[in-house]
């Protein structure tokens, strides 16, 4: 994790902190990027939008030639479809219960919308939410690919899209992801690429055995990018590279001058010569810390130092011998472990070029979480 200075340390002047701050430039750079790494490949691109929340930074993927957004939540959908996104993916085996299956119905009269399933009794449930709705809804059977989080086995996919199919619902293809490519061994997220073409792969003969031919077979993630190859996988996902973040810089998936996002903050105590206490606690940082970070944020100033310990206001820092503390009332940049829970924890993002303020964009699926 530890590197050279960064541009996240240029921050503007007169900040009420702690605060988000994103810098515009690298934004975009992050932006095309991934996006010119889809399109050479042959890959269809829907980031996940989770890790943003905001819609200027959708429309800014949009443009620069995304399919549609992927989301985590119904409720984030609901808000990315208000600031005008009208292809929405629900990536996530939602349960549908009264309320929910109501929220579906006047989602799908608006957008193009699909759903991610994993069970025979969600596929059903799902089908009844969405009876009648102005526009098909598809759905995406999801497979484990080696994450151990949801999904079916891939053999078992054709039994999840047969119970959507006789449901009614249109079966687009499968999906999954690929999260045990996260971690320090760059050979563990080759193995997750392969792990997950293989799975999405078997999933598209257990779907084809029932004469349903999959369009879309959907995984990807900020981690395995690069890792790409032409074959099963047609559509990707990445969510967290339009920020990176410290988890991202300590795998080695990005660079200093690649981190967009960093929460400023002020020291507010040096208690002793090797150690300061910044006011970023965990409800501005979130609380993640994995265990192939060091401590609990990057600061790009101090790149040998370690956030030691999180309070809820609070963010100790320990400084390595003969490097001097910084005076008190400085303003520093860290950056967060996971960038997706600072953000949901914001309500607007500070939009920096070369250190200057120049807009603020509201998280506008912030808290989305139903």
């Amino acid at each position: 994790m530890r590197g050279g200075r960064s541009d996240a340390e240029q921050l503007p002047e007169g900040l009420v902190t702690p605060a988000l701050v994103v810098d515009a430039d690298v934004l975009d750079r992050n932006i095309a990027r991934m996006a010119e790494a889809a399109r050479t490949g042959g890959f269809a691109l829907r980031p996940h939008a989770k890790s943003h929340k905001c819609a200027e930074i959708a429309g800014r993927q949009l443009r620069a030639g995304a399919r549609g957004l992927s989301v985590a939540t119904l409720s984030e959908a609901e808000a990315f479809a208000a600031a005008g996104v009208d292809d929405l993916f629900i990536a996530y085996p939602l349960w549908p219960d009264e309320s929910r299956a109501r929220r579906l119905r006047r989602l799908a009269d608006v957008v193009a919308l699909r759903v991610g399933v994993d069970s025979v009794e969600a596929a059903r449930r799902l089908g009844d939410a969405v009876r009648g709705s102005d526009r098909a809804v598809e759905v995406l059977v999801e497979v484990d690919c080696g994450t151990a989080r949801t999904g079916v086995p891939a053999a078992d996919a054709g039994r999840v899209a047969r119970a959507a199919s006789d449901a009614g619902l249109g079966v687009l293809g499968a999906f999954t992801f690929p999260g045990h490519g996260y971690g320090h061994d760059p050979e563990a997220r080759e193995r997750a690429a392969r792990d997950e073409e293989r799975a999405l792969s078997e999933a598209a003969e257990a779907l084809r055995e029932l004469g349903l031919e999959p369009r879309v077979l959907s995984g990807g993630s900020t981690p395995t990018a690069g890792r790409w190859r032409p074959g099963p996988v047609d559509e990707l996902r990445p969510g967290v590279y339009v920020f990176n973040d410290a988890q991202q810089l300590a795998m080695g998936c990005c660079g200093v001058d690649d981190l967009a996002l960093a929460a400023a903050s002020t020291v507010i105590s040096v208690p002793a010569p090797d150690r300061f206490v910044l006011d970023a606690g965990s409800k501005v940082l979130g609380a993640d810390r994995s265990a192939w970070v060091t401590g609990h944020g990057y600061l790009p100033r101090y790149p040998e130092a370690t956030i030691t310990a999180l309070w809820e206001h609070h963010a100790v820092v320990h400084l390595p011998e003969g490097v001097p503390a910084p005076r008190l009332g400085a303003v520093l940049a860290v950056v967060p472990n996971h960038v997706c829970q600072p953000v949901n924890l914001a309500d607007e993002l500070v939009i920096a070029r070369q250190g200057v303020e120049v807009d603020r964009w509201r998280v506008a699926a912030r808290g989305a979480n139903t």
